[in-house]
């Protein structure tokens, strides 16, 4: 299933575009600002971000910014009323990769959406490749240099986690709501097995090292 984000703070409209895209086969989530987004794609990993420009505190753009430097290819759209170019411009620059104008035809919005993901190839694989080791989200297999690695899914969904926002910090509890459930009885010491198993079984990989952030929790490092 494919996971898409929709800020927009308009809520009927958001509530629109989220059931459009759920009836065309998309898994559809909306809030409301930039700050409720940053949440939601902390605890769950999206595909695609539909944004609105014009809203309050964090504007469009800052928006948009801040997505592309945690994230280089996750495709953002925006669905806007600005029809300046202007606007387009620093768009653009900001690091979108579509821009269209409200009143929007749901029909279009859903081609685009195809083709962004197209382009983005996660319409046939998910997959996250950091210099030597890739990991296959569709197949739950990571490897190194083609050597497969024996993973857990609760082991691969946490490094592929920490993988797709390198040098954010998740804290234990963040990791432990998503990964165990947020009912769940589990200590948070279960999150430190976890991470040290991980350890172990990456060591050979040189392309990236799970740092522990002292009172925090942990993130993955690039090397």
């Amino acid at each position: 299933m494919i996971n898409i984000l929709v800020v927009e703070d308009d809520l009927k409209l958001n509530q629109i575009v989220c059931a459009y895209l759920s009836d065309n086969g998309y898994a559809a989530k909306g809030c409301l600002n930039p700050n409720e987004a940053y949440n939601f794609m902390y605890g769950s990993l999206y595909d695609l971000i539909i944004s609105d420009i014009m809203m309050p505190e964090i504007d469009g753009f800052e928006f948009a910014k801040t997505v592309r430097s945690l994230n280089k290819t996750i495709p953002i759209l925006f669905m806007t009323a600005r029809d300046d170019i202007a606007s387009k411009q620093k768009g653009f620059r900001a690091g979108i990769d579509d821009y269209m104008v409200k009143p929007v035809n749901l029909d279009e919005l859903v081609l685009r959406v195809a083709a962004l993901l197209r382009r983005a190839n996660i319409m046939d694989e998910k997959k996250l490749t950091v210099g030597s080791l890739t990991l296959d989200a569709d197949a739950v297999t990571a490897s190194i240099y083609d050597e497969e690695i024996p993973v857990t899914v609760r082991e691969f969904n946490i490094l592929f986690k920490l993988l797709s926002y390198p040098k954010k910090t998740f804290s234990r509890a963040q990791l432990m709501d998503e990964f165990w459930g947020v009912d769940s009885d589990t200590s948070l010491r279960a999150v430190d097995v976890y991470i040290t198993k991980l350890r172990d079984k990456f060591s050979v990989c040189e392309d990236f090292q799970i740092v522990t952030v002292h009172g925090l929790g942990y993130k993955a490092v690039l090397k």
